[in-house]
C-alpha cells in the first residue's frame, strides 16, 4: 500500500504526499512548495508527479517551484482552467498510474467547474469537493453539479479513506449538528474531533462510510435533513435540500 503524509499549509490547507515503498512520491494540490521540498530532501524522496484537483491558487501556487526542483515530474490535472506546467490533462473516467497503482479520475464539478478527484489504493483525494462533515462552496459550478459529484463519491466503497484539502472538520460538525441534533454518530464524532484538535492533530483522513453517517450534504434523502430545511427549501427533492443546506452553511 501507499503511504500518505500531510504537510500543513497556510491557515488550514493540507498538501498530501503519496509515498511509494521505493521512496518515490506524488504531491497533491501544492499551494506552497518550500515545505514539500524540505520534506522530500529530508526523507530522500524522488518527486514523480504532481496531482491537481482544481485551479484555485491555494492548490497550485507551488507547482512552478516544484517543477524547477524536479524537472522530470509530471503535472496532472484538469484542462478547463489554466494549471501551471500542466503535462497531462485528465477528466472524468480517465485512469492514471501513480507509481505501480492505478488511479481513477472522477469529475466532481460544483465547487468549481474544473474540479476532479483521484481515487486509488483505497484512497480518495478530493480537494475541496468533499470535506469531512461538509462540502465546498459553489465558486464556479452549480448546485446540480455538486450534488451529482457528491453522489459519485458516496458510491465509493465505505472503507475508502477521504483526504480533503482543508481542516474544516470542527466547524463543519457544528453546522451538521445544527441540521441533525439527534444524530448519535455526529455527537460521537464531535468528541473525537474536539480531542484531536485539542492535541493539535489533524482530523483526516475520514472515510466514505463515516461521511455517509454524519455529513448532511451526503444525507439529502434522510427525513431528518429534509425536515431541518423545510422552512428554507423550495421543495423536497435532493437538489432542493442540497441548495437549502448550502445556502444555510454559507450563512452559518
Amino acid at each position: 500500500m501507499l503511504h500518505v503524509k500531510s504537510i500543513p499549509a497556510f491557515n488550514d490547507n493540507y498538501i498530501w504526499l503519496i509515498i511509494s515503498e521505493d521512496n518515490r512520491c506524488a504531491v497533491v494540490d501544492p499551494g506552497e512548495a518550500s515545505q514539500v521540498i524540505d520534506y522530500i530532501k529530508t526523507h530522500d524522496l524522488t518527486l514523480s508527479c504532481i496531482l491537481i484537483t482544481h485551479h484555485h491558487w491555494d492548490h497550485t501556487n507551488g507547482v512552478e517551484d516544484l517543477v524547477r526542483f524536479a524537472p522530470n515530474a509530471s503535472v496532472i490535472g484538469p484542462d478547463v482552467k489554466p494549471i501551471p506546467r500542466l503535462t497531462m490533462a485528465v477528466g472524468d473516467s480517465d485512469q492514471i498510474d501513480v507509481f505501480d497503482h492505478r488511479f481513477l479520475v472522477v469529475g466532481v464539478e460544483g465547487h468549481t467547474e474544473d474540479h476532479i478527484a483521484f481515487v486509488g489504493d483505497g484512497k480518495l483525494f478530493c480537494g475541496d469537493a468533499l470535506f469531512s462533515a461538509g462540502c465546498g462552496r459553489l465558486l464556479g459550478g452549480t448546485a446540480e453539479q455538486a450534488i451529482n459529484s457528491l453522489k459519485k463519491l458516496a458510491s465509493l466503497p465505505i472503507e475508502t479513506e477521504v483526504y480533503c484539502a482543508h481542516e474544516y472538520t470542527a466547524a463543519n460538525v457544528a453546522f451538521a449538528l445544527t441540521v441533525e441534533p439527534e444524530n448519535d454518530a455526529l455527537h460521537l464524532y464531535r468528541e473525537e474531533v474536539n480531542r484531536l484538535r485539542a492535541q493539535e492533530k489533524q482530523t483526516l483522513p475520514s472515510t466514505i462510510g463515516r461521511e455517509k453517517r454524519i455529513n448532511p450534504f451526503l444525507r439529502t434523502q434522510e427525513p431528518t435533513v429534509i425536515q431541518a430545511v423545510s422552512g428554507r427549501a423550495q421543495g423536497e427533492s435532493e437538489l432542493d435540500v442540497f441548495r437549502a443546506l448550502r445556502q444555510w452553511k454559507d450563512e452559518f
